[in-house]
């Protein structure tokens, strides 16, 4: 298994919603802009009620944000 088991997809999502900032998106989630980075950047997994509210920021189900092991489609 890889370093990282949970994934994700918010730097590219915050892109395909009219270039969301990290701190934009941070706001609507709830968190500090630095827990965005770390979520980016692979550095943190978040807890289970974080990662439906960022899914929910960016109105997808969880499983089109998160991804777990190496399943990595889009």
């Amino acid at each position: 298994m890889g370093k990282h088991l949970v994934g994700n997809h918010i730097r590219k999502l915050r892109f395909d919603h009219n270039e969301m900032t990290q701190q934009q998106l941070a706001d609507k989630a709830g968190v500090t802009r630095q827990t965005i980075v770390a979520l980016e950047k692979g550095n943190y997994s978040p807890s289970l009620e974080l990662a439906f509210r960022i899914a929910h920021a960016f109105n997808l189900p969880l499983e089109k944000v998160f991804f777990y092991g190496d399943d990595a489609k889009e």
